[in-house]
């Protein structure tokens, strides 16, 4: 996390995509890499917005704050699932309540954690990771 001019700075990841998002005065609004977030197939606009209702139910306001996320890597359902955690981080941070990290960890442990496991490594000399060696009787 970074703070200048008034900005906060917070970083998102899931599997190899990464997602910043820059907090900064103004209504609430959220564009993703560029977009406004109604411009978001379905689906991806729900979860960007789940930290975001937890926040309004919890704190009974809206963030007086514009988000802009920029993701890069992975795919793109993973790189909506790291640009939710910088959301949900950054509201956190910023409002310091304790009822809304109980709240978005009761619903969702992935929100303010990241999920930290990657793929398996393939065996050194042979194939798959988990594939074993052919044994032959003949």
């Amino acid at each position: 996390m970074a703070e200048k001019t008034g900005q906060m700075i917070i970083s998102g990841k899931r599997k190899t995509a990464v997602a910043k998002l820059r907090m900064k005065e103004g209504k609430g609004n959220i564009f993703y890499n560029g977009l406004p977030s109604t411009e978001l197939p379905l689906f991806h606009k729900l979860a960007l917005f789940e930290p975001l209702r937890i926040y309004e139910h919890e704190l009974s306001e809206m963030p007086a704050f514009d988000f802009h996320i920029t993701t890069s890597g992975g795919g793109k359902e993973a790189q909506i699932q790291a640009a939710r955690l910088a959301l949900a981080k950054a509201l956190f941070l910023n409002s310091g309540s304790d009822i809304l990290k109980k709240s978005y960890l009761a619903y969702d442990r992935n929100m303010l954690v990241a999920d930290s496991r990657r793929k398996e490594a393939s065996k050194p000399g042979d194939s798959a990771p988990r594939a074993k060696r052919q044994k032959s009787y003949r």
